[in-house]
């Protein structure tokens, strides 16, 4: 497992990843509901971030994880320590930040993708990004989507937060919105991956 400190005190971890044999007791209690194919994506990335605690924060990796409005996933007896998660098609991201909010976004380059759907979210740019070749043009939109949906899963809205109104351009690698700052990984992550964190 590699873990990289974003910024000081703001980590992220990505992988593929499988759900534990055993699991979190907390958990396996929560994903007892779910099908199959959800329970093991939701267990394989409470593992991932469970095992980024344990590097990060050593004691909290046992913690209750609780989700919030809107899902976003929280510790409610370490409320100083902020938590992520994001999954795609076998791909599992986790961040933590201390004293902050974060939010980490993963998106595998989907197959078939609409011009509109470009030109909601990239609206000043979406000619340059439709005008691209289509394994590229759909690369280069996931790496905007995953900066896009970290900023609002950062703020802990969602999708109700509107993620296509985060300004976020082809090329771009870091950039602002609200009170988050956000970062593309694309120096080390060969799957589209963005990590967004509040502002001290």
């Amino acid at each position: 497992m590699n873990v990289i400190e974003i910024v000081p005190q703001v980590w992220a971890v990505s992988g593929r990843v499988t759900a534990p044999s055993e699991g979190h007791p907390d958990d396996l209690a929560a994903a007892a509901g779910m099908a199959g194919w959800r329970a093991e994506e939701f267990l394989a990335g409470r593992a991932l971030l469970r095992r980024l605690l344990a590097e990060v924060a050593p004691g909290s990796e046992n913690l209750r994880v609780t989700p919030g409005p809107h899902g976003k996933p929280g510790l409610p007896d370490r409320p100083d320590l902020a938590i992520s998660i994001a999954h795609d098609e076998g791909h599992f991201a986790a961040c933590a930040g201390v004293g902050r909010a974060v939010g980490i976004d993963v998106q595998q380059p989907g197959e078939h993708l609409a011009p509109g759907v470009v030109r909601r979210c990239v609206p000043t740019e979406h000619e340059a990004v439709n005008a691209l070749p289509a394994d590229e043009r759909s690369r280069e939109f996931a790496w905007i989507w995953t900066a896009q949906e970290a900023c609002v899963k950062a703020e802990g809205s969602g999708l109700a937060g509107g993620p296509w109104t985060v300004p976020v351009g082809p090329g771009q690698t870091s950039g602002t919105w609200k009170g988050f700052t956000w970062r593309s990984l694309r120096d080390t992550s060969d799957t589209p991956l963005s990590c967004a964190w509040e502002a001290l």
